[in-house]
């Protein structure tokens, strides 16, 4: 669109781009902006209100979005769908002000990727400015799409519960290793701190990080990953027989979303030349968080990452 009258138009800002770990597979959260039923609930910045929605859910299908400030005051935006693959983009485009004279549009592409179990939602929006007004508005983009998620984040989890009134689900697994080393060696691999951090994570960086291995003991780590998704293995220990055996619940979170409580057992067994290693465990995985094998993959990634740091 071009504007229509002498308005400023030369300002271009830079796009905003924003990303969010959502814990809720690509369908549910690509679901939440399908509709004006859901848009309604969360397309507007935290104090604000949806009253008025359309929604065309399609490629050429109108959007349009009014905003309510809590005075009542009321602000448009009227666009329409440009590209729509389910799950994994969605590319739309709002003009903000006057039907007739609007003072400017954003463009927003939305892209929908799998990461451990749920989504990392990427948003980017680009303007063309047709009035310097509108530069106001553009530079609170930020925190406003922050809010903005935050509500979107609560709308998923509603979608997700209305989808499965009981949203659990079960997994089991059961790996082995045998390690050349001794039953002592390695049960300090588990219950030394130092010796632990040695192969019990990854590439990322360490926020908090401690262990009391005895019964009714708690072990803790917190790390940030490369992509800003901040997990959180948080620990209980109920049995410690050294050298033979350890018991322990753990819970793991996802930023803030809880995705799992697990019950893990290790036992030591001697072994020719060495000593075999056997990790059960038994997981409960809540809230549409839908494991797919993931955790098993996972521990038996560690696995090979102890063997490597009892080796070096």
């Amino acid at each position: 669109m071009s504007p229509t009258d002498d308005r400023e138009s030369h300002v271009t800002p830079e796009p905003l781009v924003i990303s969010r770990f959502i814990a809720a597979p690509p369908a549910l959260v690509f679901q939440a902006w399908s509709s004006a039923e859901h848009m309604r609930r969360w397309f507007c910045p935290a104090g604000l209100t949806v009253p008025h929605a359309t929604v065309d859910f399609r490629p050429g299908g109108a959007c349009e979005i009014c905003m309510r400030t809590p005075n009542g005051q009321e602000f448009w935006s009227r666009g329409q769908f440009v590209e729509i693959a389910p799950p994994e983009r969605i590319v739309l485009y709002f003009d903000v002000g006057d039907e007739n004279a609007p003072i400017f549009r954003a463009t927003t592409t939305a892209t929908f990727d799998a990461e451990h179990g749920g989504t990392r939602l990427h948003v980017r929006q680009a303007y063309e400015v047709f009035d310097k007004a509108a530069l106001g508005h553009i530079s609170g983009a930020a925190e406003g799409w922050r809010t903005t998620l935050d509500r979107l984040q609560t709308e998923v989890a509603a979608i997700a519960q209305a989808a499965a009134p009981n949203p659990v689900t079960h997994g089991a697994f059961t790996l082995e290793r045998t390690y050349p080393v001794s039953p002592s060696r390695l049960f300090s691999a588990f219950t030394d701190l130092e010796a632990k951090a040695r192969w019990f994570g990854g590439d990322f960086e360490t926020l908090e990080r401690h262990m009391d291995v005895r019964p009714g003991g708690r072990e803790r780590l917190s790390a940030r990953w490369p992509s800003g998704l901040v997990s959180t293995f948080d620990a209980i220990y109920f049995d410690v027989v050294p050298d033979q055996r350890l018991v322990y619940a753990y819970e793991m979170h996802l930023d803030d979303h809880k995705i799992s409580v697990s019950l893990a057992t290790l036992t030591l067994t001697p072994s020719d030349g060495g000593v075999r290693l056997t990790v059960t465990e038994q997981g409960a995985f809540l809230n549409g968080y839908e494991d797919g094998g993931s955790r098993e993959h996972g521990t038996g990634g560690l696995l090979d990452r102890l063997g490597a740091s009892l080796l070096g």
